[in-house]
C-alpha cells in the first residue's frame, strides 16, 4: 500500500468565533461547505484503464469478490458511546489490514487531497481542568485500487478532533483522526469487510460466528498459506514485537493497550500485557496496529 499526500497543503484557519447574533457553524456544516468548495478545484480522476471484462465483470478475482461479499465478522466490530447511544465501528488499523489482505500490499494507494484545520480554541482538559487546546480538522482522501486491468477510484471525507495540553500534539491527533476517518469512509464503498454492513441498523450482514473468518486473499486470486490461528510464537519473535511496542509514542501506546485488552478480553486487573503476547493471532493483531501507526 502506498500512502501519499497530494495537491492541497495543510492550512491552519483562524479559530471559529461566535458573534453576538449568530451561532458558530457546526463541524458538520464546516466539513460540507469546505469540501464542496474545494472539490471543484481538484483535478478530475484519470480515466480508468480500458479492459476486457471477465465473467465477473468487475476486474476482481473470484476470491476477492467472495471476500468483499462475505459478512462482516462481529469480532472485528467495536463500540463507543455517542450521546445517549452506542455506535458500532471498525478501527482504522482493521480497515487497512483488510485492504492489504483483499487487494494486496501493492494493489492499492491512499492519497490525501484535502486536509484543513477548521477550529482551534483553548479549553480546559482532564479531571483537574488544566489549560489545553481543542482542534478540529477535515480531510478528503482518495483510494485507488488495481483490480485486474482496471483502476478503481473512490473518495471519502472525514473529520478529526484533537484535545491536548500541547497545541502541536492536538493538531497531530486531529489530522490523523480526520485522515483515518476519510479512509474508512472511502473503503466502506467496497463492501462489508470495510464496515458497509454497519450502516444497516439491523446489522443483517454482520456474522456472530467466530469461525466465519474469511480465507486469506491475494490479488492474483491464489490462496495465501495461512498460519494456524493459535500457533505459538518463538521467543525471538515475541521480543521483537515487544521492542516495537515500547517504541510507540505515549498516546499510541495507550491506544495499543486499550485495543489489545478489548480484542483479547484481557481484564483491567491484569497490570501488564507483555507476558500475554504468545500466539500468532496476537502477532497479526499487533502488526496490524503497528502498520496503522506507521501509516498515520
Amino acid at each position: 500500500m502506498a500512502i501519499t499526500s497530494t495537491a492541497t497543503a495543510t492550512t491552519h484557519s483562524a479559530p471559529v468565533r461566535r458573534s453576538a447574533s449568530n451561532r458558530a457553524p457546526s463541524t458538520l456544516q464546516l466539513l460540507r461547505e469546505s469540501l464542496s468548495h474545494e472539490a471543484a478545484a481538484q483535478p478530475s480522476p484519470s480515466p480508468a484503464t480500458p479492459h476486457h471484462e471477465g465473467a465477473l465483470g468487475t476486474g476482481f478475482s473470484e476470491r476477492q469478490v467472495a471476500a468483499l461479499s462475505a459478512p462482516l465478522d462481529r469480532a472485528n466490530v467495536r463500540q463507543r458511546e455517542q450521546g445517549r447511544s452506542r455506535v458500532s465501528y471498525l478501527e482504522g488499523w482493521q480497515v487497512i489490514a483488510e485492504a492489504n489482505r483483499i487487494f494486496g500490499f501493492d494493489g492499492w494507494e491512499r492519497s490525501t487531497l484535502i486536509s484543513r484545520c477548521v477550529a482551534e480554541h483553548e479549553r480546559p482538559i482532564g479531571r483537574d481542568r488544566k489549560s489545553g487546546w481543542g482542534v478540529t480538522y477535515i480531510a478528503r482522501v482518495r483510494i485507488t485500487i488495481t483490480a485486474g486491468n482496471r483502476t478503481l477510484i473512490r473518495e471519502g471525507s472525514g473529520a478529526g478532533h484533537g484535545i491536548d495540553a500541547d497545541l502541536g500534539l492536538a493538531h497531530e491527533s486531529a489530522l490523523k483522526e480526520a485522515e483515518t476517518d476519510a479512509t474508512k469512509r472511502a473503503l466502506m464503498t467496497f463492501g462489508n469487510p470495510f464496515g458497509l454492513a454497519l450502516y444497516d441498523k439491523q446489522q443483517r450482514q454482520v456474522s456472530s460466528a467466530a469461525a466465519a473468518q474469511p480465507a486469506p486473499v491475494a490479488t492474483t486470486g491464489k490462496a495465501v498459506p495461512a498460519e494456524a490461528p493459535e500457533a505459538p510464537l518463538p521467543p525471538a519473535a515475541i521480543t521483537r514485537l515487544q521492542e516495537r511496542i515500547k517504541a510507540l509514542a505515549p498516546a499510541r501506546l495507550e491506544a495499543f493497550a486499550k485495543g489489545f485488552r478489548s480484542a483479547f478480553h484481557v481484564p483491567d486487573a491484569q497490570p501488564s500485557l507483555a507476558g500475554l503476547i504468545t500466539t500468532s493471532s496476537h502477532q497479526r493483531w499487533i502488526e496490524g496496529f503497528l502498520a496503522e501507526s506507521a501509516a498515520a
